[in-house]
């Protein structure tokens, strides 16, 4: 089937592209939940179906009183109804706050507080916000709409119409939510370079409330791009079948999964000839694993890297070597700016280490702030104190993050701004450790994390799972000591079956400090004995 590219220069929402794409590819599939075993039966959406149950939903909702600025938070995991949801409030006008049904209670009701939703849609069988006076939906009752009779009358939207508030993970505290325009999503449709493709069929592991899917509407739509969702909860045998049964040719995972499908008998068992490139992202993966799956797959690795605010970040390319893939992100996709500065804003020298920075059209209006929307430009919903912490009156981001740019021109990041530890009066990355445990034969997966110590500040330590045989502390500190500064060498090891994640499928800052404060009570009592 031909498979048409939209061209963005006719278009000033999202959902004029929609509108065109229902038509130009009418049969094209939009969306897929492939078939479950034991589960449900195979479930897909085209291009035009997707059009015409947005407007059904859209004249239910309109009859619910939602109006253009309205805030509706949809508490529902990744599926064909989300993406029809989001469609049907996109042409109202209203304002999509996604919210991961894996949050903790706290976190959601933070959200629902701070959002204040005229509507919240929940999954009668998953959990739901506990918010008292806020109107719900069932997910059951928004999809019987799919065939109604759309809204009387349509609003007029703009291109800086605010679409959507994307909440960061809040492993730091609570969730600060990002705000983006239609704007912000044709520029991101101008910077998803080689992972987009028309007639791509890309596969969709992250939360459908997690930005790579908020932001990407535009870009998936303008290139006919159908959206296979992987099931929950994740299975890395049940995704090797997906790939194959899908056609899949865009396929994405963290390290964490790919691992995991690199482990399985099964990816050597089935036919992935549709795929074309693999992507990766949200930590680093060792270049030995990095030319595995590129062997086993047959195609390019490519790695991403951006922040909720940025959207859009940087990335490697097709031809970038295994070293490249594994050791840094890459460069800036088309449209985006970078720099380097040091804590008071100013430019550092090629290879220093320092703040991160990234500028494009796809970056967050600003942070959210507090009340409806009704009546008010993305400026006016904005928390301007929050945003000017993050966000300057140019346009840079601050990402949160360290790095430095190689030799070569690529990012090379070494750790989070609040990951970043002082030992004996030194700064210490995790990143840049984590990446050198990484190496190690003895080393499957390594996390590195700052706890506090009476004697030196603060000191590292190393949380490993375990390779084929199981490290020891004084020969993961040589091995440290011979590739990085002395005092970069963990000063603990704790051994364990697996990382704590979240469920962004990273690693869970306060259940890993958990796990270090064993390697810190050991380490302890070892001083101790030796007094």
């Amino acid at each position: 089937m031909d498979v048409h590219t939209i061209a963005m220069e006719r278009h000033t929402t999202v959902v004029s592209v929609l509108r065109e794409a229902a038509g130009l590819n009418a049969d094209v599939e939009a969306f897929v939940e492939p078939a479950q075993a034991g589960g449900p039966a195979r479930r897909s959406l085209t291009f035009a179906e997707w059009d015409r149950a947005a407007d059904g939903v859209a004249g239910l909702l309109a009859d619910r009183g939602v109006a253009k600025g309205d805030v509706v938070c949809l508490m529902l995991p990744s599926s064909i109804d989300y993406a029809v949801l989001y469609a049907a409030l996109l042409r109202l006008g209203a304002i999509t706050s996604g919210i991961n049904p894996r949050m903790g209670a706290r976190e959601v009701a933070s959200i629902v507080e701070r959002a204040a939703p005229v509507l919240v849609v929940h999954d009668p069988d998953g959990p739901g916000p506990e918010a008292a006076g806020v109107a719900r939906l069932s997910r059951t009752e928004a999809m019987d709409a799919v065939d109604g009779p759309a809204p009387a009358r349509w609003p007029e939207l703009d291109r800086h119409d605010p679409v959507a508030v994307v909440w960061t993970s809040g492993t730091t505290g609570l969730p600060k939510g990002a705000v983006f325009d239609h704007a912000t999503l044709a520029a991101v449709a101008g910077g998803t370079d080689v992972l987009s493709q028309a007639g791509d069929r890309r596969l969709s592991p992250l939360p459908f409330a997690h930005v790579a899917y908020m932001t990407r509407a535009w870009d998936e739509i303008a290139h006919g791009v159908t959206t296979v969702i992987t099931p929950t909860p994740w299975r890395a045998d049940q995704t090797i079948q997906i790939l194959a049964d899908e056609a899949i040719t865009v396929a994405q995972g963290v390290p964490t999964q790919w691992a995991l499908m690199l482990a399985c008998p099964e990816l050597d068992q089935v036919d992935l000839s549709a795929l074309r490139v693999a992507g990766t992202g949200a930590a680093r993966m060792p270049s030995a694993q990095v030319a595995e799956l590129r062997r086993r797959l047959g195609v390019p690795v490519v790695v991403r890297y951006t922040s909720t605010e940025s959207s859009l970040g940087t990335g490697t390319t097709l031809d970038s070597s295994d070293e490249e893939v594994a050791t840094t992100v890459g460069r800036p996709v088309p449209g985006v700016e970078l720099r380097i500065t040091d804590d008071e804003g100013v430019p550092v020298a090629s290879g220093t280490v320092g703040r991160v920075l990234l500028r494009s059209g796809a970056a967050m209006v600003g942070y959210w702030g507090t009340g409806p929307g009704r009546g008010k430009s993305a400026a006016q919903l904005l928390d301007q104190p929050a945003t000017a912490a993050v966000r300057d009156p140019e346009g840079w981001i601050t990402t949160g993050d360290f790095g430095l740019v190689t030799e070569q021109g690529n990012l090379q990041l070494v750790g989070r701004a609040h990951e970043r530890y002082i030992r004996g009066g030194y700064n210490v990355y995790p990143a840049e450790v984590e990446g050198v445990l990484a190496d190690h034969p003895s080393v499957a997966r390594a996390a590195v994390i700052g706890m506090p110590d009476d004697v030196l500040g603060e000191i590292g330590v190393a949380v490993v799972v375990a390779g084929p045989e199981v490290p020891d502390l004084s020969t993961l500190r040589a091995y440290c000591a011979e590739r990085l500064s002395d005092y970069k060498a963990p000063d603990a090891l704790v051994i364990v079956d697996e990382l704590p994640l979240t469920p962004m499928m990273k690693v869970d800052p306060t259940a890993l400090a958990v796990l270090a404060q064993a390697g810190v009570d050991a380490r302890l009592a070892a001083r101790e004995r030796n007094r």
